[in-house]
Formats: C-alpha cells, sequence, structure tokens
C-alpha cells in the first residue's frame, strides 16, 4: 500500500483536535505521518507532544490577519511530500475519521477506476456531544451524511458529479492528482471559496470526482453562525476573487443572506460591504 499522510490545520479547536487523534488511533490502516499546521496557535505544538507520527509546522496570519487557510493546507501537503508521502488525506480538525476511512481513501488511490480523482468521504454532522464527550465506539449509529452530496453506502462508489459539491472536510488526493491540480490557490484568505476554487481548477485540468462510501468521517459538534456575519469581510473579499477567477459566484446563499441584511451591496459588478449603523 502506498505511503498516507493525514493532513489537519488547526486553530484553536485543541479538544477537537485530541478527539480526532483517538479516532485515528483506531483506524484500521494508520497514517505514516499526521501533518498538523498550526495557523497563529503555538499551543499546538506543545499540545501534541508524545503523540507517535505526528509532525506539526506553524503558520502566521496573513497581512490582512485572517487564517491563511489555502496556504495552510499548501503547506500540509509539501510537508507530507517531503516525507515521502504518496496519499495525501485532508481531514478537517473537527473531524472523527471512521475506522476504515484513511484505509477506504488509501485503497481508492491505488484502484484503476479512481486513483486519478479527488477522493471525497461522507460526512455526518454530529448532535452536540453527551456528557464526557463523544463515544467512538458508538458513532456509527450516528451515521447520517449530510443530504446535499452524494453518499453512497460503505463498500460502495459513486464516480463524477458536480465540482462545485467538493468540500474539504474530507478528501484525498495521490501525489500525483495534487500536482496536477495545483493545490489550493493562496490568494484566498479567511473563510470560504477557496475549496471550491479548488474544484475548479482540477475541473479545467480534467480531475473528476469519486466519492468513496467507506471514508466516512463525523463532523464533532460546535455552534455556528447562519449566515456566517463574522466573516463578512473575508467572505467578500473571497467571493470577488473566484468571481474574477471563474466568472460566476460562489457561496450564493450567503450573499444573498448578506444582501437582506444590508451588509452588502453591488458596485461595478462587485460586492462591497455596506456601513452599518
Amino acid at each position: 500500500m502506498n505511503r498516507i499522510a493525514l493532513i489537519t490545520v488547526v486553530h484553536g479547536r485543541h479538544e477537537h483536535l485530541l478527539r480526532q487523534r483517538e479516532a485515528v488511533a483506531r483506524s484500521t490502516v494508520a497514517p505514516e505521518h499526521h501533518v498538523v499546521v498550526a495557523m497563529s496557535d503555538p499551543e499546538i505544538a506543545p499540545l501534541l507532544q508524545g503523540h507517535d507520527g505526528v509532525v506539526a509546522v506553524g503558520l502566521g496570519a496573513g497581512s490582512d490577519g485572517a487564517l491563511p487557510l489555502a496556504r495552510a493546507r499548501n503547506l500540509g501537503a509539501a510537508t507530507a511530500l517531503s516525507l515521502g508521502a504518496e496519499v495525501l488525506v485532508f481531514l478537517d480538525v473537527d473531524c472523527l475519521p471512521a475506522p476504515d476511512a484513511i484505509g477506504a481513501y488509501a485503497r481508492a488511490a491505488t484502484d484503476g477506476t479512481t486513483r486519478d480523482r479527488i477522493l471525497c468521504g461522507p460526512v455526518t454532522y454530529l448532535p452536540p456531544p453527551p456528557p464526557g464527550g463523544y463515544r467512538l465506539h458508538e458513532l456509527d449509529a450516528l451515521d447520517r451524511p449530510h443530504p446535499a452530496r452524494p453518499a453512497p453506502a460503505p463498500g460502495e462508489v459513486e464516480l463524477g458529479g458536480r465540482h462545485e459539491l467538493f468540500w474539504s472536510l474530507s478528501f484525498a488526493v495521490t501525489d500525483r492528482v495534487w500536482q496536477r491540480a495545483g493545490g489550493f490557490h493562496e490568494r484566498y484568505t479567511g473563510y470560504g471559496g477557496e475549496d471550491t476554487d479548488f474544484a475548479f481548477a482540477a475541473r479545467a485540468g480534467g480531475i473528476e470526482l469519486a466519492w468513496i462510501g467507506s471514508a466516512r468521517a463525523f463532523h464533532q459538534h460546535h455552534e455556528v453562525e447562519s449566515p456566517p456575519v463574522s466573516h463578512l469581510d473575508d467572505i467578500v473579499r473571497n467571493a470577488n476573487l473566484f468571481h474574477d477567477r471563474w466568472g460566476e459566484w460562489p457561496m450564493r446563499g450567503w450573499l444573498d443572506a448578506f444582501a437582506q441584511r444590508d451588509l452588502v451591496g453591488i458596485d461595478s459588478g462587485r460586492y462591497v460591504t455596506l456601513p452599518r449603523e
């Protein structure tokens, strides 16, 4: 089997990261390395001391103060490749891999039908944890993947699908596919848009998707804004960049919700934030 690296980018969410480490330890196929990219978070490296196979690297915020999610994923991939990885598995810090998830990605990365594609796994959004936290051996009973994306059953694979449905919560690529796709576009900073841009760049390069039913993950519950007003500036900036590159608007649901609240408007064909009272 090819050499596997798991890549996680993180800022805060320390408890989520430690619970992810517990889930990774239950994997039927373990990654050779778990590359953890800490964005403006000096507490991550000492937190992970003593964890076998973990490689912690640090990255500061950009000049605009926004978290460099795209650059962090690229740094994680570059670090993994330098360690000899042939399969890159990306998993957000909020996500807990099912025991067979990493192995399922690794098998798909060697299968002739799927190895030249971006490999995506179904993700279930979990309810708030019970006292004492999630019980990893009970997560299968909560398996209800997000309905807006393909979710083949364990053991099944669904080829193709719209690139707009790609998400960076959980996916994998071979080293060759990563190089073909070109990584994440680093002008995206902060929240939103960089994952769809990655998928569109892959589509432009002739790279299709494959949804791997056994590569299941469980997203740990945390409070969210809807729409995410605290990320308004990031979303507007990234949406304009995406439109410049691809001629269409991403994140339309959020942009429409902001417009309904008079938080954004259109000026000369571009979204702008509006003054607040």
